[in-house]
C-alpha cells in the first residue's frame, strides 16, 4: 500500500507524525508492502530563501504569538519529543524558505532515500540549529544519508524538482488540505494530524483490508497561518 504524507520541515508535529507512522508500519504484518512518499507543503513559503531568523521571534513578529504562548509551546514539544527520542531545541530552531529541502527530499525519494533525507532534515532544523535553506548545509546533510554531493549541488543550482513542489501544493490544495501533517492512505483516505501510533495501526489496517477510513482532523498539526496545535 502506497502512503503519500505532505508535511513540512519546520512543523514539529509533522516530526512528531513521522515518528507515529514509523512506529505504527512497523507493527503491520504487511509492513514490507508499504511505500511512503513525502509530498511538499511550505507554511511559510514567503520566507526568504537566503536569509534566516530564530524560530521565536518568527512567531512573535510574524504570527502574532504572545511570548508566553511561545515558551509553552516550545515545552510542551520538548517533553512530547522525549518519549519519540526527539530533542527539540526550538531556541535554536531558524525560520526559514524550505523550497530547497523539499527539492532535495525530491531528489532522494529517487534514489530510495527520501525518509531518510526527511528524518536528517528535521533532526538538523529542530535539534541541531541549522539553516536548512543554505546550500551548503543542504549538500552537507544529503552526503550524510548517502547521496552524491556533486549531484546534490547540481539540482541545488538548478530548477529541478520545482515543478514536484508545485505540483504537491496543488494537489493539497485540491484536498482542501489546511495543516500538516497530512497523510493520504492508498489515493483514497485521509488522515489529518500527528494521530497516535494505535490510531495509524487501525487506519493503515483497515484500508490494506479495503475498509472505509473516515478522515480525522483531532490530531496535532500546523496549519497554513503556521500556527501549531
Amino acid at each position: 500500500m502506497k502512503i503519500d504524507i505532505w508535511s513540512d520541515v519546520m512543523c514539529p508535529f509533522c516530526y512528531i507524525g513521522k515518528k507515529h507512522i514509523e512506529a505504527a508500519i512497523e507493527q503491520l504484518p504487511f509492513k514490507n508492502e508499504v511505500e511512503v512518499e513525502w509530498k511538499s507543503f511550505q507554511l511559510a513559503p514567503d520566507l526568504s530563501p537566503t536569509e534566516a531568523m530564530d524560530i521565536s521571534t518568527y512567531l512573535l513578529e510574524r504570527k502574532g504569538m504572545e511570548a508566553a504562548q511561545v515558551e509553552g509551546m516550545n515545552a510542551q514539544l520538548a517533553e512530547m519529543g522525549k518519549s519519540l527520542g526527539i530533542k527539540f531545541n526550538m531556541d535554536a530552531a531558524l525560520a526559514v524558505n524550505t523550497s530547497d529541502a523539499h527539492r532535495l527530499i525530491h531528489l532522494a525519494h529517487t534514489k530510495a532515500l527520501g525518509s531518510a533525507m526527511k528524518e536528517r532534515l528535521f533532526k538538523a532544523y529542530f535539534t541541531e540549529g541549522k539553516n536548512v535553506a543554505d546550500a551548503t548545509v543542504l549538500i552537507q546533510l544529503a552526503t550524510e544519508v548517502g547521496l552524491d554531493a556533486k549531484e546534490v549541488e547540481e539540482m541545488l543550482i538548478s530548477d529541478a524538482f520545482v515543478f514536484e513542489v508545485a505540483s504537491d501544493a496543488l494537489d493539497a490544495q485540491d484536498m482542501k488540505v489546511q495543516g500538516v501533517p497530512f497523510f493520504v492512505l492508498d489515493r483514497k483516505y485521509g488522515i489529518s494530524g500527528a494521530q497516535p501510533v494505535a490510531s495509524f495501526i487501525d487506519a493503515l489496517t483497515q484500508t490494506y483490508n479495503e475498509g472505509k477510513v473516515n478522515p480525522s482532523t483531532d490530531g496535532a498539526s500546523c496549519d497554513v497561518d503556521g500556527n501549531c496545535n
